[in-house]
């Protein structure tokens, strides 16, 4: 059928649009929770608008295919239009949130909604141009549209981005619309005789607004679901956008089978508020169930799963694709399948056969607004006040009392249907009060052989801490969204206090200021605390309960709640575009770069605003993790760098671990100075203790200048804002430490140093070839060589036992 070939197109391009968008929203309002809800709402809000409107203006017109052509040509304008807006938005929203306050917010609310609005027409219009039954051609065009959409989701995540960039991805989803418009001119000249007004037959009956409303409830509940889920399922995920794409796609799947399916049957049921009713209700018990009973079992299902394909030698990134699907269809496609199925029966009890546009346009709109207010309470008040358990039983609850309002408009059958509604939410209360409320947090990786210390699930996502190892290598670790991030054992506190003291110790001025963006354990930010002469330490963290959780850390110096620390709860992009602020010394510590939206955080644009905010002779100390992407874009990752920063040079902080450090001014190695500062009592004491012993060996963390990472990077892409390529790159190789860090360290040639003394440089040698030493035991380690490790190990710590680095591996 042609008008469901041409929704399923107008899905696709609408999913590009707003895959597109919500990420573009990341880079002009940040990455915090509040704005990118804002963002949805926005799209979801044009949606719904646009539904009512348009569904109106349908009944009124002879020829609404013609309106539908108008609409998609419109979209495919103002959609391309928009994601270049949105590209140059960031420093327009900062000039107005700092003259108008949240009257700034109208400008990104404008820029997703207004093509949302001419969005949300299409299927309305085009139900309307159909002489067939709503509920029947309806629940098809709506299956044809959620169809497009997994398209369009999985396009722009697996596809589009990485080979077009935002602004390329953009025109293909413009293509798409101005392909389905043509569709629909050629659909109109095939059938040029004009749209004959419905008439009504004698025994047609009217529209029942109660299914309106009780739809626009189960949309608040659909998408309390979605919210719930994107937090419960991360245990088993990754947060690489793929993962994210394929949850999506197979939400969007659960609905296109369920409306599919029932879409060719409504017509049929004798009792379709029964019918509707019970799928409401069995989509909350579920949906409930699911969570209740998840277990060890789905990471065995998972990794059978990927075993299976990678045997039938598919990639690395399918076979983890695959993991996501098992989760995904475990978790969220049951419940969607019948949400799906709901919608025909909404159609059939909602829209009457005298105004069938402006009637299907009203259950999208309502649905629609039911889900926005279903975010905004699930997001915002209720996990913040209940936690995931509970606010996954109260949204089972309310669907429970959706079906049996439903089922008692019933007739015939519905006193049956009725006890079984009340049953299943009698189950429902049972199944949330026996699930306990740390259910999913004791589902974490880490919490398998070790303890959880802290758990929190808050508004923008669960925080864990989990105690891990046995007797001086006792450690904790962070877990954000259920993926571990980072944690305080000996080899997170040796690259994370460099991280913080090496950029202050080879600063050629005297740094007054510095900013580290990402909080973490507050390691970084608590080194900082022993640097003396420093009058501003600010650091930028998304998540309040990651700074909540830093008192479990060790190694930390209380950084949380140091009057000396000045943590501001804001998007480190954010912190640097809405603060004029400079800084002598600006630290990136976030997430690895693969992680979804983290790249915002390495793009060449971001350096551009970085340097922006340094103070004549500051510095940009980017930690550079090794093993999170493969040698291909690490490449890019320094390629980006050194578009903006003309003087930059490598250091190896930690054998998983490198630092890029980069200003606008040359940087002078001055060794008399360095030595200085290194033997202020709190400095010394701080590298010390993570294996730092004196200024030579810290600059025997040395690599290369800036002539080497030309070398490295060499004719590599830039990662930049319109071409996140890092996101969307190939899953990452076993063992790519093993191809990247040799590669890095063969670029090493000793650095220049000025006023070193006498024998400087030797010992500076000699702590160099040690460290090497250490790391080419490491990489036989990773090879599975035992007589090579242990052989170079010994002569490690035979030439420096007492080094707490090296002691913290072989167990001393």
């Amino acid at each position: 059928m042609i008008p469901a070939l041409l929704l399923c197109i107008s899905g696709a391009a609408a999913l590009v649009y707003q895959v597109l968008w919500i990420k573009q929203l990341s880079l002009v309002v940040g990455v915090e929770v509040y704005a990118i809800t804002t963002g949805i709402s926005a799209f979801f809000a044009g949606l719904a608008l646009g539904g009512w409107l348009f569904g109106r203006w349908a009944d009124r017109l002879q020829q609404p295919v013609l309106l539908y052509a108008g609409l998609e040509v419109l979209v495919a304008i103002l959609g391309v239009g928009a994601t270049v807006a949105m590209s140059l938005a960031a420093g327009a929203f900062a000039w107005l949130q700092g003259h108008v306050g949240v009257l700034a917010w109208l400008l990104p609310f404008a820029l997703v909604g207004i093509p949302a609005v001419l969005m949300g027409g299409t299927l309305p219009v085009l139900v309307r141009s159909l002489a067939a039954e709503p509920g029947k051609a309806g629940g098809q065009l709506y299956a044809a549209n959620t169809l497009g959409a997994i398209v369009g989701t999985l396009l722009a995540a697996f596809v589009l981005i990485a080979s077009l960039g935002v602004r390329g991805s953009a025109l293909f989803a413009a293509m798409l619309n101005l392909l389905a418009a043509a569709g629909a001119l050629w659909l109109q000249r095939q059938q040029p005789v004009a749209l004959a007004t419905p008439v009504k037959h004698g025994n047609a009956k009217a529209p029942d607004r109660t299914a309106l409303w009780l739809y626009a409830i189960a949309g608040g509940v659909a998408l309390g679901y979605e919210v719930v889920w994107s937090q419960s399922i991360v245990q088993f995920m990754s947060t690489r956008t793929y993962a994210f794409a394929v949850v999506l796609a197979t939400y969007l799947t659960g609905l296109f089978i369920g409306s599919a399916l029932l879409a060719r049957r409504v017509e049929r049921i004798r009792d379709p508020w029964g019918v509707f009713g019970l799928l409401i209700a069995g989509a909350g018990l579920i949906a409930l169930l699911e969570i209740a009973v998840l277990g060890r079992w789905l990471v065995l299902a998972q990794s059978h799963a990927e075993t299976w394909l990678l045997s039938l030698g598919v990639s690395e990134l399918a076979g983890m694709s695959a993991r996501f699907a098992v989760a995904a269809l475990s978790i969220v496609f049951v419940p969607t399948l019948l949400l799906g199925a709901a919608f025909p029966l909404a159609l059939r009890l909602s829209v009457g056969s005298e105004r069938v546009g402006r009637d299907v346009g009203a259950v999208v709109a309502f649905n629609t607004l039911g889900g926005i207010i279903g975010v905004m309470l699930c997001g915002f008040v209720l996990i913040p006040l209940l936690g995931l358990v509970r606010t996954l039983g109260l949204l089972a609850l309310v669907a429970a009392t959706i079906g049996y309002l439903a089922v008692r408009k019933g007739h015939g059958v519905a006193k049956g249907r009725r006890q079984a509604v009340v049953a299943l939410g009698l189950v429902c209360v049972a199944v949330a009060v026996l699930t306990p409320v740390d259910k999913l947090a004791s589902l974490l990786p880490g919490a398998r052989n070790g303890t959880l210390a802290f758990y929190e699930e808050g508004r923008g996502g669960t925080v864990a801490v989990v105690t891990q190892g046995r007797g001086e290598n006792t450690f904790h670790r962070l877990y954000i969204q259920g993926v571990s991030n980072t944690g305080d054992a000996m080899p997170s506190l040796r690259y994370m206090r460099i991280q913080a003291l090496l950029p202050l110790l080879i600063h050629n001025g005297e740094p007054r200021s510095t900013l580290v963006i990402g909080f973490g354990t507050g390691i970084t930010a608590g080194a900082m605390l022993r640097y003396p002469g420093l009058e501003h330490r600010v650091v930028a963290e998304l998540l309040p309960s990651v700074v909540k959780a830093a008192p479990l850390f060790k190694g930390n110096f209380n950084a949380a709640s140091d009057p000396g620390v000045d943590v501001r709860l804001r998007d480190g992009r954010q912190e640097l575009l809405r603060s004029a602020q400079t800084y002598d010394v600006i630290t990136l510590e976030p997430p690895p770069p693969s992680a979804a939206g983290v790249v915002n955080l390495y793009s060449r644009d971001f350096y551009e605003l970085a340097a922006s905010r340094l103070q004549d002779q500051g510095i940009v100390a980017q930690w550079l993790p090794l093993p999170t992407q493969n040698i291909d874009d690490s490449r890019s990752l320094v390629r980006s760098f050194l578009d903006v920063f003309p003087h930059a040079s490598l250091w190896t902080s930690e054998f998983h671990e490198m630092l890029l450090v980069g200003s606008m001014k040359p940087m002078q190695l001055d060794a008399a100075k360095i030595t200085a500062r290194f033997q202020q009592d709190s400095v010394r004491n701080a590298l010390q203790d993570v294996g730092i012993g004196s200024a030579a060996a810290l600059l025997a963390t040395w690599v290369t200048d800036r002539t080497g990472l030309e070398r490295f990077a060499a004719d590599a892409p830039a990662v930049t804002d319109d071409q996140p390529r890092i996101e969307y790159a190939p899953w990452v190789r076993s063992k790519e430490i093993t191809r990247v860090l040799p590669a890095l360290l063969d670029l090493y040639q000793p650095p220049t140093l000025v006023n070193a003394e006498a024998g400087f440089s030797e010992r500076m040698e000699t702590h160099r070839q040690r460290l090497m030493q250490f790391y080419r035991a490491s990489l036989h380690a990773y090879d599975g060589d035992r007589d090579a490790w242990g052989r170079d190990i010994r002569e490690v710590m035979q030439g420096d036992r007492a080094n707490p680095y090296f002691r913290w591996f072989v167990g001393q």
